[in-house]
């Protein structure tokens, strides 16, 4: 069975689905670990991010290998919902799956960016990296993964240099501030609360500092990030504890946090809302699972919006982008050809090594027994002479048998094979007058 993945994604499952599935990054090493172990799998990746969790599997020569591909998806789909505590019905119409050249196509538009919500996006290869990187740690990927993600991540490298399919800034980062730019007049006057310090959380900075926004806090759980933010921005630092009070003073609030449970209540919010005399708040929560309750946009004056809200912002800004993704699939196609060449190539490996041992070992039999001539003062000419005619006689023995069996059996394809094997040139007559059973005749 080959290597195949089940996951879901922004395309076929919500929100509220896919913060379901999520694993959290300080119990990976457990879930890969346990995957292998329940499912009888040789090697798996679990890649989970805000819009996709995937599971990279390959059955190898383990217990999995046993069975049929459709039963070993269904232990790997049994074991997910197991894990996450969920019924089979509830991923049932959200899963996909991909087997062999299929799944190193998905794999490389994912490392691209192709397959992301936003087109293009940069940082999922970086997830992928890292989910690859936390599988080696956890001692769940063996040759065949290593293969498939260190093949991935150069053709990923090869679509960003050689097409244009990055340069514009088409994020969730930036569709929020997008939005933020809509609802408010002068971003210049607006104060901005950060909750998280992550890469997503940098990058919206980044857009909020080009669009005029001159008061930005970050709070986060160590103020060790959070100091980094400071020095490279000039942000403001805050611990959670202090999240109530900035609040209170927040126009934006963008969280992208690893938290498994919300962050920000309804009620904390409406607290908020009454200390600012009902003052709007933008609120953007980019965290799967969600960092804010979702009953928080039930309150007058939140314009609350999820990553899945983003998409029709995100839709708009697509359009530059849609020709280099063309050049991508021409890239990615490139690179699942020669990743399944490579595959066949590693296929005659052992069968190379095999017929090169018994060509060594026909070599040093045959040398041993003409040094043993040489000793005894058999002429050099001669004994060089009987070396070559028996090196030869050994090394075409078998296949002459081979051909010469094939020939009575009519099997015409097998000589083309042998002339093109061995560069012949020789006709069928010629390679039929060949009788291997000489060869036993001129022995010294």
């Amino acid at each position: 069975m080959a290597t195949f993945l089940l996951g879901v994604n922004h395309n076929t499952a919500s929100v509220d689905v896919r913060e379901k599935v999520a694993f959290a990054p300080e119990k990976m090493h457990d879930a890969l670990q346990q995957a292998c172990a329940d499912v009888g799998l040789d090697e798996i990746v679990i890649v989970s991010t805000c819009n996709r969790t995937e599971l990279y599997c390959e059955p190898g020569e383990g217990p999995a290998a046993a069975h049929s591909s459709d039963q070993v998806r269904a232990k790997v789909q049994q074991w997910l919902a197991h894990y996450h505590q969920l019924q089979d019905e509830q991923l049932e119409n959200c899963l996909y799956s991909f087997e062999g050249t299929d799944t190193v196509t998905h794999a490389m538009k994912v490392a691209s960016g192709l397959d992301s919500m936003v087109l293009g996006e940069p940082q999922i290869l970086g997830q992928l990296k890292s989910a690859y990187a936390v599988a080696r740690e956890a001692g769940t990927v063996g040759n065949s993964l290593s293969r498939l993600f260190e093949e991935t991540f150069a053709v990923a490298k090869q679509v960003r240099t050689d097409t244009a399919i990055g340069e514009n800034p088409v994020s969730v980062a930036f569709a929020a501030v997008t939005l933020a730019e809509h609802i408010f007049s002068d971003l210049s006057e607006v104060n901005a609360l950060m909750i998280g310090a992550g890469r997503t959380i940098e990058l919206v900075i980044q857009h909020l500092r080009r669009a005029g926004v001159a008061h930005v806090a970050v709070a986060n759980r160590t103020l060790e990030r959070a100091l980094e933010l400071k020095e490279k921005y000039g942000v403001s630092e805050v611990l959670f504890a202090d999240l109530p009070e900035q609040l209170e003073k927040a126009d934006i609030v963008v969280s992208s946090t690893a938290s498994q449970v919300p962050i920000l209540g309804k009620g904390a919010v409406e607290s908020a809302l009454k200390a600012r005399k009902h003052k709007p708040i933008f609120m953007v929560d980019l965290a799967v699972p969600r960092d804010i309750e979702p009953e928080v946009a039930e309150l007058d004056d939140i314009y609350l919006y999820s990553v899945d809200d983003l998409a029709q912002v995100i839709d708009a800004n697509l359009q530059s982008r849609q020709h280099a993704a063309q050049e991508a699939e021409k890239i990615i196609a490139q690179g699942v050809a020669s990743y399944e060449e490579k595959l066949r190539t590693l296929g005659i490996v052992s069968t190379l090594k095999n017929f090169r041992q018994k060509a060594e070992h026909i070599r040093d039999t045959e040398l041993e027994k003409a040094l043993k001539l040489l000793e005894k003062g058999e002429a050099p000419e001669k004994v060089l002479a009987s070396l070559a005619r028996l090196l030869t006689n050994k090394l075409i023995h078998a296949p002459s048998v081979q051909m010469k069996k094939a020939s009575a059996d009519g099997r015409s394809e097998l000589i083309q094979l042998a002339e093109e094997l061995f560069e012949l040139e020789a006709s069928n007559e010629e390679v039929s007058t060949y009788d291997p059973e000489d060869e036993t005749h001129n022995q010294p």
